[in-house]
């Protein structure tokens, strides 16, 4: 291939519209995900349970698949393209949650929501690949990319909240439904056509040259290290909206304002992911990520000892460092791997950790019932040790100014 020819194939710069459209995606994915988890209360005494913890199991294909399918996903996005990929997440989120709206009982739930699952994996192995395939400063770019996906949880929250009390559950699906589906039209028609697929484009090589023994420490090091970070996004972000409302009984239990109060800590908490993704561009990656982990277990023991408004702050100060989290796993991606392999193996380690991951979501109602929130808050302070041990088994390596400068 020439060196013209070589050009012409590399990605370019997407238009603003298109980056801007990417990042909603992200926030999409997240908050057609969290969405059940907020209504749960309302759609189980619609269906007639008396506790919502005997409903929450129903969820666990959603995530499950949102694990598993990511495999296909990414393999598909590197092989076909990721502008297509991308179209079929829009348009098939949208039209899962419209289905969910019309389920009548919960095994029609369960498999509607499996459905939406497998839309959702297509996010993560696709689109941020294709948002960082071209550019500088990656960390940055994925610190803005997690803020985003953040947003659409607490957007999730609010909005939700509302709709459920002003309308009903279905609504909560219909209305994100059919934004999804104009999101893909926009996008559509905007993004431009892939000439060559990922996988067979030249340059977009990794920050970080290691050698093949280290690259398999690496990447089950992040592996792992994704497995444990998303059982606590799991928990939390599915389990947060019925901890406030234990911790507020009492003393607050409009489900509306609830909504708001879960939203302002997401928007709160999401902007750590912007602060740690510029600090991934300049400072040590191992050091930074082991910080964030140790921190989680104190906040998480206190957080189990607090109530109403203690508990909103200690929520807060949690989530901080749980959000704050999860820039890296996607960065260690842009550091370590090929473009040419990205979504494959985002895919890979994608499927491995959400789909333990999903346990989380099959367990929070039954244990809730059984043992508590303040002993889950206990489990997941151990979750959150075990996490930052595995981090001490990163490769070093020096800060990325250092690393470009050799």
């Amino acid at each position: 291939m020439t060196t013209a020819s070589q050009a012409a194939a590399a990605p370019r710069e997407f238009p603003p519209v298109v980056s801007l459209l990417l990042n909603i995606a992200h926030g999409i994915d997240h908050m057609f995900l969290l969405i059940f988890a907020t209504a749960v209360a309302s759609i189980a005494a619609d269906f007639g349970y008396s506790k919502w913890e005997d409903l929450m199991p129903y969820s666990v294909g959603a995530f499950a698949l949102f694990g598993l399918g990511a495999l296909p996903a990414g393999r598909l996005g590197d092989v076909w393209g990721r502008r297509v990929m991308m179209i079929v997440f829009f348009f098939g989120i949208g039209a899962a949650a419209l289905l969910v709206a019309m389920t009548q009982n919960a095994w029609q739930l369960a498999a509607a929501l499996t459905l939406l699952g497998i839309f959702a994996s297509i996010y993560h192995p696709v689109g941020i690949p294709m948002l960082v395939q071209n550019v500088s400063n990656p960390g940055a770019v994925i610190g803005i990319n997690g803020l985003a996906g953040n947003l659409g949880i607490a957007v999730a929250a609010l909005l939700t909240g509302f709709l459920v009390k002003w309308i009903g559950w279905r609504a909560a699906f219909v209305v994100p439904g059919l934004l999804a589906i104009a999101c893909g039209i926009l996008f559509a028609i905007t993004c431009p056509r892939e000439t060559v697929a990922p996988s067979k484009r030249k340059g977009g090589k990794a920050q970080v040259v290691l050698t093949p023994a280290m690259l398999v420490r690496a990447f089950a090091v992040m592996t792992a290290a994704a497995a444990t970070s998303s059982i606590l996004f799991n928990f939390t972000t599915n389990g947060n909206s019925q901890l406030l409302s234990e911790s507020f009984r009492g003393v607050l239990e409009d489900p509306a304002t609830l909504g708001v109060l879960l939203a302002v800590i997401y928007t709160v908490a999401s902007f750590a992911q912007v602060v740690v993704g510029r600090l991934i561009d300049r400072v040590p990656f191992k050091p930074l990520q082991l910080g964030m982990s140790v921190a989680q277990v104190p906040l998480l023991v206190i957080a189990a000892y607090t109530h109403d408004w203690g508990m909103f702050l200690a929520l807060m100060a949690v989530m901080i460092f749980i959000f704050g989290s999860i820039p890296f796993t996607d960065a260690m991606i842009v550091r370590y791997v090929d473009d040419r392999l990205r979504s494959r193996i985002a895919g890979m380690r994608l499927t491995v950790a959400f789909g333990i991951s999903s346990l989380a979501v099959w367990a929070l109602g039954p244990v809730v019932k059984s043992v508590g929130f303040t002993t889950l808050l206990w489990i997941m302070a151990g979750i959150a040790a075990v996490k930052a041990a595995i981090v001490l088994l990163l490769p070093d390596e020096p800060a990325p100014a250092t690393a470009a400068q050799q």
